[in-house]
C-alpha cells in the first residue's frame, strides 16, 4: 500500500484539521486488473478474455466436426443415387413398371455407354453408320438420335 502525497500542511492550509494519524492512514488501492500476472506479460482481463476465445473456439471446432460426420453419414446411407439409376440400365428393362426398347440393325452393336442421372446414352456401330441414343430411364423415351458422321 502506497501513502499518499499530500502531507497535513496541505490539508491545513485548506482549512481542514485532521489529525496526523488519520493522514497516515489513507492509502491509495493499487488498480489490479492493469497489473500483469507474475511471470507473464498478460494481464488478468487479457487471460479471462483468451479463456473465454480458446473455449469458443473449441466448441466451433467440436460443432465443425460432428457436422462433417452427420454429412458422411447422410450421405452414405442414401446411397449416392437414385433408385432409377440403380436398377439394371439397359434397353428393354422394366423400371419401375415402364419398359423400354431401341430397336437396332441386325448387323449393330453397341459399343460403349455412360449413365448420368437417370438418363442413358448408348454408343452405337451398324452398317448405317455410328450413331449415340440418349434414354430417360424414368419414362423408357428416346430423347435423342445423333448420327456421326467423318469429315
Amino acid at each position: 500500500m502506497a501513502r499518499i502525497g499530500a502531507s497535513a500542511k496541505l490539508f491545513e492550509d485548506r482549512g481542514v484539521r485532521w489529525p496526523r494519524h488519520e493522514i497516515a492512514r489513507m492509502t491509495v488501492l493499487k488498480d489490479s486488473g492493469n497489473e500483469p500476472l507474475p511471470g507473464t506479460v498478460f494481464t488478468p482481463r487479457q487471460v479471462r478474455v483468451l479463456k473465454i476465445a480458446v473455449i469458443v473456439m473449441g466448441l466451433l471446432l467440436v460443432g465443425g466436426f460432428a457436422f462433417v460426420l452427420a454429412a458422411i453419414v447422410y450421405q452414405a446411407s442414401r446411397g449416392g443415387q437414385d433408385e432409377a439409376v440403380s436398377a439394371a440400365a439397359v434397353p428393354g428393362a422394366v423400371l419401375d413398371g415402364v419398359e423400354a426398347e431401341l430397336a437396332i440393325g441386325k448387323d449393330g452393336s453397341v459399343t460403349g455407354l455412360a449413365l448420368d442421372g437417370n438418363r442413358l446414352a448408348l454408343h452405337l456401330n451398324s452398317a448405317s453408320g455410328p450413331q449415340i441414343v440418349v434414354i430417360d430411364l424414368a419414362t423408357g423415351n428416346v430423347l435423342a438420335r445423333v448420327r456421326l458422321k467423318a469429315e
